[in-house]
């Protein structure tokens, strides 16, 4: 398998994880686990930062196309989002609804563009070698 399938592959599962952490959390409630609130945080991160090196290592390959630095974009916001609604989440009792439901709905948005921007840069002839 080539590395930027790899890349992908492991994408997924930085993806899965979070969902998993996710549902643990909200399952135990407040006072969180920190062994497991502190993995999700992480593991959330590390996705981050595997799909900034991916889009590094895409930009390096062949110049980035309009559709896909937009994917992108929209991606880093939804994550962004997560990040702010989580952070918040986990500081105010009571947690606002919108919050709540803020964080709820992102993560679905989230999947869905790091899908779409992983697609947009894996259909181009940069990874076709």
């Amino acid at each position: 398998m080539r590395a930027i399938r790899w890349r992908f592959f492991g994408a997924a599962l930085f993806g899965l994880a979070i969902f998993i952490s996710g549902f643990w959390l909200s399952g135990v409630g407040k006072p969180y686990d920190q062994l497991v609130f502190n993995a999700h945080k992480l593991i959330a991160l590390a996705a981050v930062v595997v799909l900034i090196v991916i889009l590094v290592r895409a930009g390096r390959t062949a110049r980035l196309r309009g559709n896909e630095i937009t994917a992108a974009v929209v991606n880093g916001l939804f994550f962004l989002g997560l990040f702010v609604t989580g952070g918040l989440t986990s500081a105010l009792t009571p947690v606002p609804t919108v919050v709540r439901q803020l964080h709820h709905v992102l993560p679905y948005l989230a999947v869905l563009s790091t899908a779409l921007t992983l697609f947009l840069l894996g259909r181009t002839r940069r990874y076709k070698r």
